[in-house]
Formats: structure tokens, C-alpha cells, sequence
């Protein structure tokens, strides 16, 4: 077991980061976990619910929520931005010794972060949690883990096996986070990416309290794609190998005509096979070409220079100094000024 870090504090101040999105059904029920789980932890704690454009009553619950208690606060996205801007929201929000990240299903439950937290006092600086089981069905998470184990493969970033968002961050993570301006972004993936002493606490993952996934299919997907094109160039040199296969092909295929017209006195023929190959070099060049169009969109993206999110409007302990910055760059986008 690793040593106590003197850096740490000895009465730290923990924050919880929390992305929301039309998650009405479940809102009062996580409240209530929040509120037992704070009253329960040894420090002081606080907040930061991160409200993703939802058109539920998610916005008004967690305002009421927000004025009753003085450790909860919530910021309002003026539509919705995805998941991982959300959580990087919350994270720019937070100026607290510690930083935790958990969603707002309950599906990775607060009382699991007492755990974690104990690491962090032990001298790491990222404590992830590490899922010893999945509420989802087979085919689910047969994709999850074969997903998880090619991202490993062929990423530069060592990244765990079986870990999401679920976390516990020291502060200096999270300003480095803080300080990348990524616009898509795979919060795990940098987290990996910053380095720092990190280890997994396995734990038992639950199944949703309420209400339903807002992850689809499509967001799974970009989800995917974003971790895998950003802490990767295997897919462009999946170009490289694809053309040296094809071209060994079309060798031996060479080999074969010019052996059957010198030997065996027979051309061959037939359009079959010619269309086969025509479709099936042509299908390359075309996923080649979408592989290069996802990085080329994503350097369209950063250059374009935008916001990742806008505010519309905070709750809670939340003031508006806080997030002063971000809110000059939204004024000026809104009265046609040009970023700087």
C-alpha cells in the first residue's frame, strides 16, 4: 500500500461532478443519495450538477434541490452538448482539493466513492473505478468489452480495462484537464493521457434507478469513435496495410493470368470475378476515405475555434465570477464578435 502523501490535506474539500440530461424520474432519488452520503463523509463536500439541455423537469428539480441545500449547484446548458462537455463543465466549475465524477443513473453508486477517496489519501492522484459487472445485456456487453480491449490495443494511452467516468481525481488532474481545449473529448482517454500515479477499485455496478439510458446507439458510437480516433492513428495506417494486401493480391493474380496464358494456353474470363474486385477495392477506397473524413472533421472542429458548451444560467452555490471566463466568450459570440 502505497505511503500517505504529504500533499494531501487533512481536512480535503471533495467535489462531485454530476451530467445530467432528462433524468426527471431519477433527479429525487439521487438527491437523497447525495444528501446521505455527504452528511455521512469525514470532509466537506459539495456539488456540481451539470444540466445538459434537458426538456424534462431536470432543470427544475435540481434548482429546488439547489436551494435547500447550500453544498448543491447546477449550471444550465443552454442545449445539449453531450455527456463528456457536461463533465468537463463541471470539472472547470470545481475549485476543491478532490474531484469525483459520477453520473446521475446511480448505476455507480456515491457510497463507492468512500473507497476511492481512501486511495487518494494514500498518495494517487487518479483512483478509477474498475466494473466487475454490467445490468446490460449480452450482445451490450460483449460490444463494451471488445471495444475496451481494442482501444487498449492499439491506443498510445495506456488505458484500464472495464473503467468509465467513474472516478476520484486529485486537483492537479484536473487543472491539466482543465487546460486541454479539445472539442471532442474522452474524458477517460485524458485522464489516462495526464499520467500521474492512477489504480482501479473494482466495485459492483448497478443497474439504472430510474428511468432509462440516454446513451443510443448513435452516441455509443461517436463515444467510440472519439476514443479511438483521439488516442489513436492505427486506423490511418490501417490504409498502409490494406494497400500492400491488395497489392500482394494483385501480384499474385498477375502471376496467375500470365502462368495460365504462357502454360496452359488459356486467358481467363469471366465478369464475375472482375466485378467482385472492382466492389471490393472500391469499398477500401471508400473506408479509407471516411476514416481520413473523421480526423479531418475533428481538425475542422478545433480550428473553428468555438466554445464547447454555453451557459445559460447557474444555480446554487455557483457564482458567476466562478465561471466568468467562459461566459465573456459566450457574450461575445452572441453579439457577433469574433473570439480571440
Amino acid at each position: 500500500m502505497a505511503s500517505e502523501c504529504k500533499s494531501r490535506s487533512a481536512d480535503p474539500v471533495v467535489g462531485i461532478v454530476i451530467p445530467c440530461f432528462n433524468e426527471e424520474q431519477v433527479v429525487p432519488r439521487l438527491i437523497e443519495s447525495l444528501t446521505a452520503f455527504l452528511d455521512s463523509l469525514l470532509y466537506s463536500g459539495r456539488v456540481i450538477f451539470v444540466n445538459d439541455g434537458s426538456k424534462d423537469a431536470t432543470a427544475r428539480l435540481l434548482d429546488a434541490a439547489c436551494a435547500a441545500d447550500a453544498r448543491f449547484g447546477c449550471l444550465h446548458f443552454s442545449r445539449n452538448f453531450g455527456h463528456q462537455l457536461a463533465v468537463s463543465a463541471g470539472l472547470a466549475a470545481l475549485d476543491t482539493d478532490v474531484v469525483c465524477v459520477l453520473d446521475a443513473d446511480l448505476q455507480d453508486p456515491p457510497e463507492a466513492l468512500l473507497e476511492m477517496l481512501q486511495r487518494w489519501k494514500e498518495g494517487y492522484d487518479v483512483v478509477y473505478g474498475v466494473r466487475r459487472n454490467r445490468k446490460e445485456g449480452l450482445l451490450l456487453r460483449t460490444a463494451y468489452a471488445g471495444y475496451y480491449r481494442l482501444l487498449k490495443y492499439v491506443s498510445h494511452v495506456d488505458l484500464p480495462l472495464d473503467a468509465g467516468d467513474f472516478c476520484v481525481m486529485d486537483r492537479r488532474v484536473v487543472a491539466m484537464l482543465n487546460e486541454m481545449p479539445e472539442h471532442n473529448r474522452f474524458v477517460r482517454g485524458l485522464r489516462g493521457w495526464v499520467g500521474f500515479r492512477q489504480i482501479g477499485v473494482p466495485y459492483d455496478r448497478q443497474g439504472r434507478a430510474a428511468g432509462t439510458s440516454k446513451y443510443n446507439l448513435s452516441r455509443l458510437s461517436k463515444l467510440a469513435l472519439d476514443g479511438l480516433i483521439g488516442f489513436s492513428s492505427a486506423p490511418l495506417r490501417l490504409a498502409t496495410w490494406l494497400g500492400v494486401a491488395a497489392s500482394v493480391m494483385g501480384f499474385g493474380l498477375l502471376v496467375w493470368a500470365v502462368a495460365q496464358a504462357l502454360f496452359y494456353k488459356e486467358t481467363p474470363s469471366g465478369w464475375a470475378s472482375l466485378a467482385v474486385m472492382i466492389l471490393f477495392f472500391g469499398g477500401i477506397q471508400l473506408l479509407m476515405l471516411g476514416i481520413i473524413g473523421e480526423y479531418v472533421g475533428r481538425i475542422f472542429d478545433e480550428v473553428k475555434q468555438r466554445p464547447n458548451y454555453v451557459i445559460s444560467s447557474r444555480s446554487g452555490w455557483v457564482k458567476p465570477a466562478r465561471m466568468q471566463s467562459e461566459q465573456n466568450k459566450c457574450d461575445s459570440v452572441a453579439a457577433g464578435e469574433p473570439l480571440q
